[in-house]
């Protein structure tokens, strides 16, 4: 498992690739969406800072201070999860979730905000991570997929989760270019 510190750095490196793919987007590109069930670039980087801010870093939270549902060395990690971190990514494949108003994220209003959101999101992670050492092991919050998550893993997650969403980006790109 890689060290927070390395995760923190090619967290920042994420963003800036980020950052750097929505400088060279227009409006009208950042909202395209290739069919009505598809994400456009714009709510894929909603989805990467909300799930950031309200769950992984969240969760990372709950488990340092031991609040919440927090679980106390009684959940376990499942399969799925222990392949995640012994390869230190999400499968490379493509993760389907059906559209709802609960999951689907809404199109930005411009790209200030999403520019905004990262940098906020980065900001927390330079916060968040020398505090790690603090988190007792045994306090875990479940991954509805990976089982339970200490608060390490959860901020690995972060990183792990950006990194697997430039899949869907070259997607979406490629998407633009034949439009």
């Amino acid at each position: 498992m890689r060290s927070t510190t390395e995760a923190l750095q090619a967290f920042e490196k994420s963003v800036e690739r980020y950052i750097d793919e929505l400088n060279h987007l227009s409006t009208e590109q950042l909202l395209a969406k290739p069919s009505e069930e598809e994400w456009s670039i714009g709510q894929m980087v909603v989805h990467l800072i909300r799930s950031a801010q309200n769950m992984h870093l969240r969760n990372v939270d709950q488990c340092i201070e031991g609040r919440d549902a927090v679980l106390a060395g009684t959940g376990v990690k499942t399969e799925n999860g222990e392949k995640a971190f012994e390869l230190g990514s999400f499968p490379p494949i493509r993760i389907r979730v059906p559209a709802s108003p609960q999951y689907t994220p809404e199109q930005p209003e411009n790209k200030e905000q999403l520019i905004e959101g990262l940098r906020d999101v980065a900001e927390r992670m330079r916060r968040t991570e020398p505090t790690l050492i603090q988190a007792p092991l045994e306090h875990t919050v479940p991954h509805p997929n990976f089982g339970a998550l200490n608060a390490t893993e959860w901020f690995l997650l972060v990183e792990m989760h950006y990194r697997h969403h430039f899949l869907q980006l070259e997607r979406l790109k490629a998407f633009l270019g034949s439009v």
